[in-house]
């Protein structure tokens, strides 16, 4: 396994964390944030062709949720989006957690979330060209 780098989105209370592996050609990426980091949810992606444009590539994914966590948005959208990209299998665990977040801190995570995801396929390239 070769570590690749650590990415940040957002500020404290809504920061994500992105640690990024690669394991042979494929990505393990570990989303934490708030103030009790865990694991709560698992998304693993592949890519595959668009199916409204087979030029474009896309990502089928599946989502395992543990019982009582709601993360499964931050690491699906992660997921599906380094997979399109990089054209190689991908796992996503996420973990964010504050007590008594507000509806509009939910809607901050997940910006933050998709600007992670955003982030980090730039930086890789020259990582995964090595």
């Amino acid at each position: 396994m070769t570590k690749a780098d650590t990415f940040v989105s957002g500020a404290h209370p809504y920061k994500l964390s992105a640690e990024v592996t690669f394991v042979g050609n494929d990505l393990l990426v570990v989303i934490s944030g708030g103030d009790k980091p865990h694991i709560g949810s698992v998304a693993v992606a592949q890519p595959r062709p668009s199916l409204r444009n087979r030029r474009v590539m896309s990502a089928t994914s599946s989502v395992y949720n543990l019982p009582g966590h709601k993360d499964q948005v931050i690491a699906q959208r992660v997921a599906e989006v380094l997979s399109a990209r990089f054209k190689c299998n991908v796992v996503v665990t996420a973990g964010f957690h504050l007590d008594d977040i507000s509806e509009q801190g939910v809607k901050r995570v997940l910006e933050n979330a998709e600007k992670l995801a955003q982030k980090i396929p730039p930086s890789l390239k020259q990582v995964k060209n090595r």
